[in-house]
This record gives structure tokens, C-alpha cells and sequence, in this order.
């Protein structure tokens, strides 16, 4: 039996009720941490600042902890992501790029069930963000996602229609 028969399911009306941080997934409610440390509050801020920054055109923007509204079951809110868009309200477009910062709590949503969600979604890069080895692994959508990039220190531009770069020094400082 598949947890998805036993789980009650839920829309995204029944979802913006809700009390406290909640994602939906395929309509499975799934609880975020009630607060994220200050380690993954700062790094979070700086790659948005690196991506606002490094940025080459107006109408792309970074932003830590919004909630993407894929379709009448599923809200996501990843850590940061990076959308081309003129969306003022509530974000449905695919970002270009989503940033997720693994902590032990979270390592299997963001690694298989975001991992796969944001493949299906045609997010452009999935990067996973591990602060304990001051690393991130970067995958790019063709045709599924494959990892093209770890970085520690260095410098990853990105492949998108407005290029845009972060420098994973300065986040991890």
C-alpha cells in the first residue's frame, strides 16, 4: 500500500487555511520546521543577494522562502529560487532555478520528492545546498536532471535566459 491511499488528500483552498509552515505535495500535506536556523536564514539571504546582484536583466529576481503554486494540489516553498517573471501576487510560473538547503530533517523531501517534483516541473537547475561541508551539488534539466556542477568556493554561472552567477565563497563566509 502506497502512503499517498492512506493520507488524506487536500487542495490548495483547503491549504491556505492552514495555521503555521505547510507544504503540499500531490495533495499530501507535509510540515515544514516550525523556524529555520540562523545558518540557513543567512545563506539562503545570500544566495538571493548573489543572484539579484549578479543578475543581467529586470525582469528576473531572486527570492528566499516564497511559495510556488504548481497546481490545485501542490505548493511548494523552497528555500530560494530564482523566476523570470512579472507575477506580482502569487508565483505559478516554473522558477529558472530553486535552491533547497539540506538538513538532516529534510534530506529525503529534498533529495527525492522535490528532486523528482522539480524535474516533472521543468525547473531549468535544482541545487542542493549542504552547509555542514559548505558544498552544493547542481543539477540542469536535458531531458531529466543531471548534475553538472559541486561547488565549494567557486564561481557557477547560470545557463538561463537572463544569465545570472553566484559566487559560493561569499555565501558561505
Amino acid at each position: 500500500m502506497q502512503l499517498s491511499e492512506v493520507v488524506e488528500r487536500y487542495t490548495i483552498k483547503e491549504f491556505e487555511a492552514w495555521e503555521g509552515k505547510w507544504e503540499i505535495i500531490k495533495g499530501i500535506p507535509l510540515a515544514m520546521a516550525p523556524f529555520a536556523f540562523v545558518r540557513h536564514q543567512k545563506i539562503a539571504t545570500f544566495i538571493a543577494g548573489e543572484l539579484n546582484k549578479n543578475r543581467e536583466c529586470n525582469e528576473c529576481f531572486a527570492v528566499v522562502e516564497s511559495e510556488w503554486y504548481i497546481d490545485k494540489e501542490t505548493v511548494v516553498r523552497p528555500d530560494c529560487l530564482f523566476v523570470c517573471t512579472d507575477e506580482k501576487e502569487r508565483l505559478t510560473k516554473t522558477p529558472e532555478i530553486i535552491f533547497e538547503i539540506v538538513s538532516p530533517s529534510s534530506a529525503k523531501r529534498d533529495e527525492i520528492v522535490k528532486f523528482d517534483l522539480y524535474e516533472n516541473e521543468g525547473v531549468k537547475y535544482y541545487c542542493l545546498v549542504y552547509p555542514d561541508y559548505k558544498k552544493v551539488k547542481i543539477y540542469k534539466n536535458e531531458n531529466g536532471f543531471k548534475k553538472v556542477a559541486e561547488c565549494y568556493k567557486e564561481e557557477y554561472e547560470f545557463d538561463i535566459i537572463c544569465k545570472v552567477s553566484v559566487n559560493f565563497e561569499k555565501v558561505f563566509e
